[in-house]
């Protein structure tokens, strides 16, 4: 096993770019492919892309707050406490690795926003505590738990096709989330995705001291001393007064609960924008003051700052696929070998190439999913099996797509390059899973 990870962190180390050169790149690649393959005119398709770069902007600003609001909360005082406790019984680096993946999936299955922040918050105070540590491996570890989003609560595509009025309910109508998610299928793959991805990150764990790179602790106790230096030498004013006062916090915290609680009792629907709501007013109220709010979420704004850059460009690609048919025939070349029994498992293969171009479960779904059900009701294949099997796809695509990994690489000061390698090697676990449960699934469901 170590030397197949060595291969592949080598292989990253010596060919990958960085995430942003990675988008340039997949662009120019897109209207290549637009051109030869579909036959479409360069400059049809560039401006396709042009057209399309801000599609996504709303959008852009959800995932950013959810991300940004995400840390703030990670951070509130009964969380780190809470997470500080977990890291205290920790001691060995395998164990620091299994704990590190368990939280980082389990907080991803209740909310991705939350789980990709709180696990690369937890992988950097285990490679601080714990001796030994390959500080690469906990990172990748923490990040590779994002995939259980797919199979969670904020599955986007599950849950969009749950709710009345969804765009596409007139071709398939809605499926509810005992179809999908809650089905014992997907249950019982959570499970086997929970119990032995943690086993197997730990067995990537370097044997030999000297291949360990452990975490360089003055990096954080440089942070720490800023951030603590920054609010000592704050003056007492009226004004620094209300920046720190708890009853501000807690008030504008109280005006918010309402809020939602009314809003849940006239039948309002859980969306982007209610949990991003949910998550800042937790967050003011947790955090005790204003100041200290602000003060997190500064630091929380570095890791978004990859999504801001790179998102309209994946914005443009998904414009040229779906501009010049590109989608329709990279899916329609799986379909074409599918049965109904073998349509789910084509989609979950198609949708895991399609994700390099379009990494956004939400966006995937537009310009995939109306190719995959008009196939599904074609060959009486199950809508809510092919529907999931596109959500499958895109979660274990996320596992080598660099896109989602750039917060956890905010947060720790690490190269894409350095992680990559060993994520490749959690990407073919995941996927023999998935793989696994979509055919089985399909032939026994």
């Amino acid at each position: 096993m170590e030397k197949i990870t060595g291969f592949f962190t080598n292989l990253m180390r010596k060919y990958l770019p960085d995430p942003f050169v990675f988008a340039i790149g997949l662009t120019i690649l897109t209207l290549i492919l637009a051109v030869l393959v579909e036959g479409q005119g360069f400059v049809a398709a560039t401006t396709s892309w042009g057209a399309g770069f801000w599609n996504l902007l709303s959008f852009t600003t959800q995932m950013a707050v959810i991300l940004a609001m995400g840390y703030v909360l990670a951070k509130a005082p009964i969380i780190d406490r809470f997470l500080n406790k977990i890291v205290s019984l920790v001691h060995t680096p395998r164990m620091a690795i299994i704990v590190a993946t368990l939280v980082g999936g389990i907080g991803s299955y209740l909310n991705w926003g939350f789980g990709l922040v709180i696990g690369g918050i937890i992988a950097k105070k285990l490679a601080l505590k714990v001796k030994g540590v390959h500080y690469p491996l906990i990172i990748a570890a923490a990040y590779s738990g994002f995939t259980l989003y797919g199979l969670g609560l904020s599955a986007s595509i599950p849950v969009l096709i749950s709710t009345p009025g969804h765009p596409m309910e007139k071709a398939m109508g809605v499926v509810p989330l005992s179809e999908t998610i809650f089905s014992i299928p997907m249950l019982v793959t959570s499970l086997i995705v929970i119990i032995t991805l943690p086993l197997l990150n730990a067995w990537l764990h370097p044997k030999k001291k000297e291949n360990v790179i452990e975490i360089n602790p003055e990096i954080e106790a440089r942070e720490q001393v800023a951030a603590a230096s920054a609010l000592g030498n704050e003056e007492v004013t009226f004004a620094t007064k209300l920046n720190n006062s708890r009853l501000l916090s807690l008030a504008i915290g109280i005006i918010g609960i309402i809020y939602v609680v009314s809003f849940f009792s006239k039948g309002g629907k859980l969306d982007l924008n209610m949990i991003n709501f949910i998550i800042l007013f937790l967050g003011i109220i947790l955090l005790g003051t204003p100041a200290n709010y602000v003060s997190s979420l500064n630091d929380g704004i570095k890791t978004i700052s990859g999504i801001i850059l790179q998102y309209p460009f994946y914005a443009g690609i998904m414009a040229i696929m779906a501009g010049s048919g590109l989608v329709d025939t990279i899916a329609h070349w799986f379909v074409q070998f599918s049965s109904n029994h073998t349509l789910p498992f084509w989609g979950l293969v198609s949708s895991f190439v399609i994700n390099f171009f379009a990494p956004s479960a939400g966006g995937h779904w537009v310009v995939q999913g109306p190719f995959m059900i008009d196939a599904a009701k074609e060959l009486h294949a199950s809508i809510a099996h092919t529907s999931m099997s596109v959500m499958l796809g895109n979660a274990w695509n996320d596992l080598v797509q660099p896109f989602w990994i750039l917060p956890a690489l905010a947060l720790s000061n690490l190269k894409l390059k350095d992680v990559m390698g060993y994520t490749v090697v959690m990407m073919f676990w995941v996927g023999i899973i998935y793989c696994g449960a979509v055919l089985l699934w399909g032939f026994f469901g």
